[in-house]
């Protein structure tokens, strides 16, 4: 490596960020850029370990070593080519990731990791800053053409991949604007979406048509998709929500997350809507449900003003450090405190969820909820099951409440039904485990709503490995 003495010399170091006074004023960006200084130090800890289980650690199987050394050496082009070679959109990945890339990092084990999502995210911004990041036209062009419907970090990866290998790719998104989840789910703050503009300039540019407010199946016949197309790429995402079956859910005031996540984007971007909107300054807010959806809820209610915030999570605390149940390399289901907790909330943990309290008028008012107690499974050490606390209910005031408890697999109703599309028992399309292909001749199936809800690093390894397959079937 380019210092192999660095992990015994720098600490790991992560990036300052602007305060929460400053930061909950705005929806922007609020993580500082680390000097130059600071990022080779932080690539000069990464360690000649023989076997880099960061690289099985990542979905992508991201070449980190190499580009940790080539930061260290100051070769940003070098780090750059190295990056892109197994990484699309690092601009993305080095933004929302979870790391477990760092999860796996050898260092870990009895040090913290390196700072290996931070260091990514300064290699691609450097190249474009520095003007050695170009588009990639292709040089030879075949006569296929392929539709990839949905234009998420699935179907972006799926289009870069088969426009390089020369095909004509058009993307469909039925939304005005393409990113899918990363335009309309992920709040700016975490990535301001000229970021996503950036990238899709730079892929028109390479060749890729995007045809958006286009919903297929009814603004673009199922008949045209198939006559015009030599295959097709379904990249729909899991956008059916989990539900929260309990009395009083239809109580005004409960909301769905992604509804109130899509719509903040869309006032933060000025794009019009038409639904009812949801403002919660001056309210008391109740977030359901522990995960990354349920987070950034939580930071955009702050930046609306709410008055008070509740997270509540069904599962007890985790430990803030790796226990038995989470041997190293595996991922460390640990205690997250993400920036929107620091911005301000209450987190109540093991507490389940028993009525949405509304008045006479069915204005929601109140949550009521139960403590449980946990018991953890023999042969693992997992939590496996609960039971209710007696005489333990209590009530929390709100007047929003939002449901982040996931999702359960892809839209069926519409192109999956028209296109005849099997699926599997949990509700998500078929696509062979190695071939990506459905029971269609021509349509294959990548990302959420294939593999079902996962990480955006996931989804752009599907997007990548599908347009291996639909390119092996243009072949053929």
């Amino acid at each position: 490596m380019g210092k192999a003495d660095g992990f015994l010399m720098y600490k790991r170091e992560v990036p300052t960020k602007i305060n929460v006074e400053e930061r909950v004023k705005n929806y922007k960006e609020f993580i500082k850029r680390p000097t130059e200084k600071i990022l080779n130090e932080q690539s000069a800890r990464c360690m000649d370990c023989g076997i880099p289980f960061c690289q099985s650690g990542c979905p992508l199987g991201n070449v980190i070593p190499e580009f940790n050394e080539a930061v260290y050496k100051k070769q940003w082009e070098k780090a750059y080519d190295i990056l892109i070679s197994t990484n699309n959109f690092p601009e993305f990945t080095g933004r929302i990731c979870p790391a477990p890339c760092e999860g796996a990092c050898v260092l870990g084990i009895n040090n913290l990791p390196v700072t290996i999502e931070e260091i990514e995210k300064n290699i691609i911004e450097i190249a474009f800053e520095q003007g050695f990041a170009k588009p990639k036209i292709p040089y030879l062009r075949t006569t296929k053409k392929i539709a990839v419907i949905g234009s998420g970090p699935a179907g972006l990866a799926a289009a870069y991949q088969l426009n390089q290998k020369g095909h004509y790719v058009t993307v469909f998104e039925k939304d005005s604007e393409i990113g899918g989840l990363l335009r309309f789910g992920i709040p700016d703050f975490k990535l301001e979406k000229n970021i996503i503009e950036r990238r899709k300039d730079w892929m028109q540019e390479e060749g890729i048509r995007f045809i958006t407010s286009c919903n297929v199946g009814v603004d673009y016949s199922v008949e045209e998709l198939n006559r015009n197309f030599d295959a097709i790429v379904l990249a729909l995402g899991s956008t059916i929500p989990r539900e929260l079956s309990i009395p009083g859910k239809n109580a005004d005031g409960v909301y769905y997350a992604m509804d109130f996540l899509t719509q903040a984007n869309k006032k933060v971007s000025e794009i019009p809507f038409s639904e009812e909107e949801i403002n919660v300054k001056g309210k008391k807010v109740i977030v359901i449900g522990g995960g990354d959806t349920a987070s950034d809820c939580i930071g955009t209610s702050n930046r609306q003003g709410a008055d008070t915030i509740y997270q509540i999570y069904y599962k007890p605390i985790l430990p803030t450090h790796r226990d038995e149940t989470m041997p190293w390399p595996t991922f460390p289901m640990t205690l997250q405190i993400t920036s929107s907790h620091e911005e301000g909330c209450v987190r109540k943990w093991a507490v389940n969820s028993r009525e949405f309290i509304k008045d006479e008028n069915g204005k929601l008012i109140g949550l009521k909820l139960v403590e449980v107690e946990w018991a953890k499974d023999e042969d693992n050490g997992n939590w496996s099951s609960y039971i209710e606390k007696p005489n333990s209910e209590f009530i929390i005031e709100c007047d929003v409440a939002f449901i982040a408890l996931g999702y359960k697999h892809v839209q069926q109703k519409g192109l999956v039904e028209y296109l005849d599309v099997n699926l599997d028992p949990k509700g998500n399309l078929i696509g062979n485990d190695t071939e990506y292909k459905t029971n269609q001749q021509k349509v294959f199936s990548c990302g959420d709503a294939r593999k079902g809800q996962s990480l955006v690093v996931w989804a752009i390894h599907e997007g990548r490995q599908c347009a291996e397959k639909v390119h092996e079937f243009l072949g053929n």
